[in-house]
């Protein structure tokens, strides 16, 4: 029996190491990175690391036919006759002698553009070959980083969890995934991840997965967070020159077309580099294209490399892409990063159709222990073989997580940053726990961001403290908190406390409870907030924020209750009071006064606009996503929006318990947002708003519906779809029926890149419509054009729109100032 279960084992062994492995260099004796390697009429394939190394997983030993493929190179096809595993061989590979058809380049027009025009016609047909399979999927993933300062802005870095050496750089991430994938264009996917690592973290589920990694360049446009414009894209001779640098001949003496891309306008979403078709089937046989960042409008990023290379069947008559790589390099504020992708996709099953239910709203799954996987297993399974850095990276990174993970290490860090010091209680302190995820926090008193004015308190400033606690594997997460509001001018403190608790992140159920003291907008959505408030109130005597003050006790609790749909519901208490204004105080001086707390009345200094009162509120709400997907991870759930729906909210509110009965009322409201990319003409969005009270003829000022107007010109948040520009703040408020109407459509370069001269800013032109529906009112509209992605360099955050707003006729108009982020 032993003697059994030996042989069993070593034959196992064998069958797992059968390894063909090696190193491809070209005739100068340099390793070649990213070779694509399969064996002939197979889908078994991988591919070159970055010194040149390969590994190739078979079991056969007589004549297995290996083809060696590089763009650039001549395709090579070695048969081997294999005595024992691992088998080591080496390879040289020779540039590609390329020729021209003399009778070809005296055409007067390229015949690179026939060529292009062949591929688009077979475009469909080439595409339908590989719409629907089954394959095996590898992806790994490394982020390098260099020249990265000790203090950013003040804010102390750090090594970046040991990632970064005594020259502030290093890998500060690297991670694999093997999975087994079942693909249908345009969109389905059903992905299993059977093996998950991460360097330095033992839990190890790394967020690299075949979702992203579908480039497919016979479509119109590939999604690079814009659409970039294909080279065989139906319009493409609108943006694109070609040129036939040459032809060659493959290993089955196929005819390779490498063609010349180069964009017609510099600052359009398109590609430069090489296309590489094959002649007849016009299949797509190689890809080497450079992106511009900023024709990615992505400034930090200054290239990207996409690579694609593509084997064929002989048996299947496809060309199928086995190996595909990106690389980029990006910087910023002196900071260098570099970063790669590597997907290696073999062993595919092209499939006529799918057995149905396939594919359903869960995409990815991680196979249990995935996490776990030995040594051995990456060994053996893992396609592309590591270089002597990456190998050592998750030597050292695991060997300083297993330091730094421990309880003696954190406990010495720990020791020194909770040291107290006296100044502390001006900056704030934190005491952590970090082996036990726990933390407590003062704020202090110099945060800039809790220090704002306004006409009811004068400065005020908040502090506070909180505790939070936290479990990474079960997602749950608790905080305990409490803030004090102290106005110099009323001389009044106000303080408040709050308990949030969420139970995991799979469905996000969460329960939080608020009771307290504060100062209130009588908009809940605070349409203006307190540094554009004190700005304006400070230096132009602008007092637009309004305020109440209210003792408040409230609960709430949502959770996801099915797949895209998420209901909340909470109920509250509280005691209002109307507030007038306490100083007079300005930066620059003038004889101006301010208007009155009073949003209804501005010049009203002696009475207030509600009676105090007490009213008890209970609302439902539920947001609903069709077609959501997600991501199943063992420590959570990633939800992915399906743009071709809307999403949904409906809310319903009851007011009761009120101390005046003439304050209870009902509320029925719901939003429609929708957004859409459209190919390569940007981003549509609308947000529709409606609501309509029942029983609300003499209910609190508090409680009308406020509209997030705006007197500013600035828009801080950008939050464009969600409010408007010029309308005051409370002219519109009611509680009766309302109808809100915001669309924008962002060209996203374009118009403007097309326009000589002005393509050079990189200015994204906006237009926007939006209007407000009330009972007894004339419509109120407002339209606007405007730019964004305005700046220098790399720094393009600023966005400018004319406004112009109509009522019964034209009522005025504005430049509003925004940032985006």
């Amino acid at each position: 029996m032993k003697k059994t279960i030996l042989a069993i084992t070593l034959l196992f062994s064998i069958i797992s190491f059968a390894q063909i492995r090696g190193t491809v260099k070209d005739s100068d004796g340099n390793p070649l990175p990213f070779v694509n390697i399969y064996i002939e009429n197979t889908y078994i394939g991988t591919t070159t690391n970055e010194l040149g190394k390969y590994e190739i997983n078979t079991t056969e030993k007589n004549n297995v036919a290996l083809i060696f493929q590089y763009l650039g190179y001549k395709t090579q096809k070695q048969i081997l006759n294999i005595s024992q595993f691992p088998y080591d061989f080496d390879v040289t590979l020779q540039e590609e002698s390329y020729q021209l058809n003399d009778i070809i380049v005296t055409n007067t027009e390229n015949p690179a553009y026939e060529i292009i025009r062949q591929a688009i016609v077979a475009k469909k047909k080439n595409a339908a070959r590989t719409d629907k399979f089954e394959a095996d999927f590898y992806s790994r993933g490394i982020f390098r980083a260099k020249d990265i300062p000790k203090k950013f802005m003040g804010v102390e870095i750090g090594d970046l969890d040991g990632n970064l050496d005594s020259t502030r750089s290093g890998i500060i991430y690297q991670s694999e995934t093997v999975s087994k994938i079942k693909f249908e264009k345009p969109a389905n996917l059903k992905e299993e991840i059977i093996a998950s690592k991460v360097a330095g973290d033992d839990n190890g589920f790394s967020y690299n997965t075949a979702l992203n990694t579908n480039y497919d360049f016979y479509e119109n446009y590939v999604d690079f967070g814009i659409n970039m414009i294909s080279p065989i894209a139906d319009n493409t001779f609108n943006y694109y020159k070609f040129k036939l640098e040459s032809t060659f001949y493959d290993d089955k003496n196929q005819l390779i077309n490498k063609i010349l891309v180069t964009p017609k306008r510099d600052k359009e979403p398109v590609f430069e580099g090489y296309i590489y078709i094959v002649e007849d089937s016009w299949a797509i046989y190689g890809i080497d294209l450079d992106i511009k960042g900023y024709r990615m409008q992505q400034p930090i990023l200054e290239t990207m490399k996409v690579n694609q290379n593509f084997s064929y069947n002989e048996t299947t008559k496809i060309w199928a892409k086995n190996v595909q790589s990106l690389d980029f390099n990006a910087g910023i504020f002196g900071m260098k990063f570099t970063g790669k992708f590597t997907h290696v996709f073999s062993n595919y099953v092209f499939k006529d159709d799918f057995e149905k239910k396939t594919f359903g709203k869960e995409i990815v799954t991680f196979a249990e222990n995935a996490n776990k996987k030995e040594t051995s297993f990456w060994t053996e399974t893992r396609p592309v073989p590591l270089t002597e850095e990456e190998e050592n990276n998750y030597v050292r990174k695991d060997s300083i997580q297993n330091v730094r993970k421990s309880q003696v290490y954190l406990d010495s860090i720990d020791a020194k940053s909770n040291t107290f010091k006296f100044f502390k209680i001006i900056t704030g302190y934190t005491y952590k726990n970090s082996f036990k995820n726990w933390n407590f926090n003062y704020q202090g008193l110099t945060n800039l961001s809790s220090l704002s004015f306004n006409t009811v308190q004068g400065y005020n400033l908040d502090s506070g403290f909180s505790f939070r606690k936290w479990n990474e594997e079960t997602g749950k997460f608790t905080s305990i908190s409490s803030t004090f509001n102290y106005g110099f001018a009323e001389d009044r403190l106000r303080v408040k406390g709050n308990f949030y608790h969420r139970f995991n992140t799979i469905n996000n159920a969460y329960i939080n409870f608020s009771v307290g003291s504060t100062i209130s907008q009588f908009n809940p959505n605070e349409p203006i907030s307190n540094i554009v408030n004190s700005v304006a109130t400070l230096f132009f005597k602008n007092n637009y924020m309004k305020l109440y003050n209210k003792e408040f006790a409230e609960i709430s609790y949502g959770k996801e209750v099915t797949n895209g749909v998420f209901a909340s519901g909470k109920v509250l208490y509280e005691n209002r009071r109307a507030l007038f204004n306490n100083t007079d105080y300005t930066l620059i001086k003038n004889d101006d006064l301010y208007f009155s707390n009073d949003p209804l009345q501005p010049n009203n200094y002696t009475s207030v606009p509600f009676e105090k009162h007490q009213i008890m509120k209970a609302s439902l709400g539920t947001r609903i996503r069709f077609g959501q997907k997600y991501i199943s991870r063992p420590n959570g759930k990633i939800n992915i929006q399906n743009d071709d729906y809307p999403i949904l909210s409906f809310y319903y509110e009851k007011a009761f318990g009120a101390s005046n009965s003439n304050y209870h009322y009902d509320l029925i409201s719901g939003t429609v947002d929708y957004n859409k990319t459209i190919g390569n003409k940007g981003d549509f969005g609308l947000r529709f708003k409606a609501g309509k009270f029942f029983n609300a003829d003499a209910i609190s000022f508090v409680d009308y519906k406020h509209f997030n107007g705006n007197q500013t010109h600035v828009n801080l948040f950008n939050n464009s779809l969600n409010s408007f520009n010029l309308l005051p703040y409370y002219t519109h408020s009611t509680n009766d029926a309302y109808l809100e109407t915001h669309i924008e459509h962002n060209f996203k370069g374009y118009i403007m890149n097309k326009i000589p001269l002005l393509n050079k800013l990189q200015w994204n032109l906006i237009g926007g419509f939006h209007q407000l529906n009330i009972p007894n009112m004339k419509p109120y509209q407002e339209f606007t054009v405007g730019f964004d992605n305005i700046g220098w360099g790399k720094f393009r955050f600023l966005r400018i729109d004319y406004v112009r707003s109509y009522q019964d006729g034209f009522q005025g108009d504005g430049i509003m100032f925004g940032l985006k982020f």
